[in-house]
């Protein structure tokens, strides 16, 4: 039974980012009929909108909108590439630069939030790996478990601010780049469009369940 709750619950964690990926996939054939790459796209809808000062940049650190540097960043396979998954992609990135152009306030936070997951998950990992050393030294099992405590609401943190920033994702691809694309795609292109645009947004549900899975990891190896 044991080992079939680990299995279940693996597969909850691993499937929604196995999903995403999936569908990326799925729609990233190149299309000859497309008239640009999505670097392509990306410079044309800024132009059209009028929001001066953003750039595209090809990027290795995965597609991604910086606010702070104003830039809209596309792995290779996107900057490059001329297939659904590649406009779709770069239309959602866009419409974080759409959201930031019209003061999207959910965008700015998130952005501070993104900030305060990752010093977070720092954090946690350091005190899970100084709890057992504090112990040995202090032979306090309640300075230990404040230890532990902290370390929990670390993790706990980038988890919640991996789930609190899904609204934002949805904002994105279907308010902003939804739109945008049933301009430019074909009718039939645009379910596999949707299902892209969803995969973009659960990259995030992934990333939340990857820090709850990272938690538990370490409670594991302190009970070791």
């Amino acid at each position: 039974m044991i080992v079939v709750l680990i299995g279940v619950l693996l597969l909850i964690f691993i499937l929604p980012n196995l999903w995403a990926k999936w569908v990326l996939k799925r729609h990233a054939r190149p299309r000859d009929d497309y008239p640009g790459t999505g670097a392509e796209l990306a410079e044309h809808l800024l132009r059209r909108l009028g929001i001066d000062g953003v750039k595209v940049e090809l990027t290795d650190q995965g597609d991604h909108y910086d606010p702070d540097a104003r830039r809209v960043r596309l792995s290779r396979e996107h900057y490059a590439g001329r297939s659904l998954t590649a406009v779709t992609v770069a239309a959602h990135e866009v419409g974080h630069a759409i959201q930031h152009h019209h003061g999207y306030a959910p965008l700015l936070v998130r952005s501070r939030l993104v900030a305060v997951a990752q010093q977070a998950e720092k954090i946690g990992a350091l005190l899970m790996m100084a709890a057992p050393f504090l112990f040995i030294l202090t032979r306090m099992p309640g300075g230990m478990l404040i230890v532990l405590l902290a370390a929990v609401i670390s993790f706990g943190t980038a988890a919640l601010v991996h789930l609190v920033t899904l609204p934002v994702e949805f904002d994105a691809s279907f308010q902003r780049a939804l739109p945008l694309l049933k301009e430019y795609l074909p009718p039939c292109d645009m379910p596999g469009a949707r299902h892209v645009l969803t995969a973009c947004a659960f990259t995030y549900v992934a990333a939340s369940l990857a820090s709850l899975l990272n938690l538990g990891r370490w409670l594991v190896i302190l009970r070791r």
